[in-house]
């Protein structure tokens, strides 16, 4: 109830609680919720002017400071999924560029839903016309919908240039909120187009994908014809121009997926059964990175980078977690078996005493110097019994020069990053070895119960 923002609960709650369905005092929570938050922001503080939010001017909606940091979100999200034989960054001596696809001149595209009218719009086109002036553009099909194609006209400037780059995917006709796909593949006929391509173009080609979802683009991960494959989301003002520049090599991708991307094959589980673990039994594979037993397209997390990087953990505050008992009190022991103790018997003073800080090093061992985001991942000794198969503690980014080193450093805090939900539901810290994992790194952790 907290976070219906249309007319639902204002149509249907009254009757709902004549009807007994509903207890008024889960509507007096919600309000409650609300109107702190509300209370927080300073919204009753008097004239609405005088408080902090009351003087934002328009034109500081397109200052050059937010306009800024809109194109540096769009470098910072984008994702380099494929890259064979360091087909990108393509070289800016390049003497021709085709350019192919619904979503190359598609402004909107770029911006996807709950957005206002941007500041400034630069299509992927135009930016990457500003780097090959000898650059021609075919759609290549009528709309993303792609359900008529010209696949000789594509084909023709996919032959004459010296690069292709096609920039496909997906945009508000397929998937926004209250339409939700029903498969995973690109829409109509999008996989034929790319493939003539393809096997025309003199190079192997550039696949661009804008989608707020996962695509299965299995097809395209095991072409060599496709060179490389990057992903955008829906980049906002500021996309295509972070494109072009991570395309002809002025940024380094840094993206990571947000999300799994999983097999079309996966939409035959039924999206009204939630269960996250896998269950052999029922043929069920589980859902999202943490339980998730199937094939993946790309993992969670996943992101290639123009430059290699290496990762090494430099220290730990404490390796040993001692839960309501003094580390003078016992001895070495085997932790192949598995007790547990309940979260909520812990306390905040035992969790928060258990806290502890953890070093990563890492290094640029390319060239090419980028901002680049480093996961920490914890997992258990012991799998099995629905335990995660890992879980995000994490994240930070690091800039590094091409052979640059640094070091960053996390706080675990074990009562909520290496705990688990047992079969009741109820948080659990499990005894025995847990791992800290980041890169190939890991380091071992053991609770003591």
């Amino acid at each position: 109830m907290d976070v219906n923002c249309g007319s639902y609960l204002q149509k249907y709650t009254k009757s709902a609680i004549l009807q007994k369905k509903l207890p008024e005092s889960q509507v007096d929570r919600a309000l409650h919720n609300l109107f702190a938050i509300r209370m927080r922001l300073g919204l009753f503080n008097g004239n609405p002017l005088h408080t902090p939010f009351g003087n934002i001017r328009t034109d500081q909606i397109c200052s050059p400071e937010h306009q800024i940091l809109a194109l540096e979100a769009a470098r910072n999200g984008i994702v380099l999924l494929k890259n064979h034989a360091k087909l990108l960054p393509l070289p800016k001596s390049a003497m021709s560029l085709a350019v192919i696809g619904p979503n190359a001149k598609s402004p909107q595209t770029l911006v996807g839903n709950y957005a206002g009218p941007p500041c400034e719009s630069t299509t992927p086109l135009q930016a990457l016309q500003s780097y090959v002036k000898d650059t021609v553009y075919h759609p290549g099909c009528d709309t993303v919908s792609c359900s008529s194609i010209a696949i000789d006209e594509a084909v023709d400037i996919a032959k004459r240039a010296h690069f292709v780059v096609l920039i496909m995917g997906l945009d508000q006709t397929q998937e926004r909120e209250a339409l939700d796909r029903v498969d995973l593949l690109l829409p109509g006929r999008q996989q034929e187009l790319i493939t003539s391509v393809a096997k025309s173009a003199k190079k192997p080609v550039v696949l661009v994908l804008l989608s707020g979802g996962p695509i299965d683009v299995s097809f395209a991960k095991v072409d060599p014809r496709i060179g490389a494959i990057l992903w955008a989301g829906y980049p906002g003002q500021g996309g295509g121009i972070a494109l072009a520049e991570i395309i002809f090599g002025d940024h380094n991708p840094g993206g990571r997926l947000p999300g799994t991307w999983y097999p079309q094959d996966y939409t035959k589980v039924p999206m009204t059964d939630m269960r996250m673990r896998p269950d052999s039994f029922s043929d069920y594979p589980g859902r999202t990175y943490r339980f998730y037993e199937g094939d993946k397209v790309f993992e969670f997390g996943y992101g290639l980078s123009y430059s290699k990087y290496s990762y090494k953990f430099t220290h730990v505050s404490r390796k040993n977690l001692y839960l309501n008992h003094s580390s003078s009190l016992h001895t070495t022991r085997s932790w192949d078996s598995v007790g547990y103790k309940l979260v909520s018997e812990l306390g905040t003073q035992v969790c928060d005493e258990n806290k502890f800080k953890v070093g990563v090093g890492v290094k640029n061992d390319g060239e090419m110097s980028g901002k680049h985001p480093v996961l920490l991942f914890a997992r258990q000794g012991k799998v099995g019994d629905g335990r995660v198969k890992k879980q995000l503690i994490g994240f930070q980014s690091v800039v590094l020069s091409g052979g640059e080193r640094g070091e960053i450093e996390f706080e675990v805090s074990p009562c909520e990053d290496l705990s688990r939900a047992n079969e009741y539901g109820v948080m659990v810290m499990d005894e025995g070895r847990h791992f800290l994992v980041v890169g190939d790194d890991k380091l071992p952790v053991t609770i003591i119960i």
